[in-house]
């Protein structure tokens, strides 16, 4: 595992990791060093305390826009209209109330503060998009990740109304597809986002893809919600 130096802005061969994903630690949040690490598959997470640790998985769990399976369930939601749905209307909100929210399994956050002020300057340079779910005028779910090129990486979620982040979610991607972005990176595995169409594919696999992603443009490109938007609809 190398250790990364504040000055220069480097990272080791992804496919260097270890069996758990672990490639580096060190280094610092900066905008510069948070684009250079995405865009290879790299991202950075760890707890109250630790240094930063960065990390590339095998395998990793992407999911195609195309591919995304709404439930039959969640249909029922969205077309009851209970949730308005936006973007990058309040992404320090968002990410606040990702590291607040308890997670059934999980002891704390690793969303820390210097993590918050990272990816709020992401933001501010078109890096880092939001999404959110309001019921009534509040705030009730959303979710936050980083777009290089044609490929979406996702951060965090959460909800304090049921179905809200998922509401949220559904809207991400089919939005994606509308703007031709390739894949959803979810990182790590689990079942919530294997339902909803994701799936596994090799390290490898994953860092030749983004290879050509990172440099394509999406199309529009401009991360603003198209009126009278129906992710239920068919896109394209």
């Amino acid at each position: 595992m190398d250790y990364l130096r504040t000055a220069h802005v480097w990272f080791p061969d992804p496919e260097h990791a270890g069996p758990d994903g672990l490639l580096a630690f060190g280094g610092d949040l900066s905008p510069q060093r948070l684009a250079a690490a995405y865009s290879r598959g790299i991202f950075p997470w760890y707890g109250p305390g630790e240094p930063i640790l960065w990390w590339c998985p095998d395998p990793r769990l992407v999911l195609e826009p195309p591919a995304l399976h709404i439930p039959r369930s969640l249909r029922r939601v969205i077309n009851a209209g209970r949730f308005t749905v936006t973007l990058n209307a309040a992404f320090g909100d968002v990410i606040r109330a990702c590291g607040a929210v308890c997670r059934k399994g999980e002891d704390g956050t690793w969303i820390v503060p210097e993590m918050v002020d990272a990816y709020e300057r992401l933001h501010a340079l078109g890096l880092a998009h939001s999404v959110e779910a309001w019921c009534e005028g509040e705030l009730v779910g959303g979710l936050y990740g980083v777009a290089i090129g044609r490929a979406f990486f996702g951060e965090s979620m959460f909800y304090v109304l049921p179905d809200a982040s998922k509401v949220a979610f559904v809207h991400l991607v089919r939005l994606l597809e509308r703007w031709n972005y390739a894949i959803v990176d979810c990182q790590q595995t689990t079942n919530h986002l294997l339902r909803f169409g994701a799936g596994e594919i090799s390290r490898r696999a994953f860092l030749e893809r983004l290879r050509a992603l990172r440099e394509e443009d999406p199309a529009p490109g401009a991360w603003t919600m198209p009126e009278g938007f129906n992710p239920l609809a068919p896109q394209g």
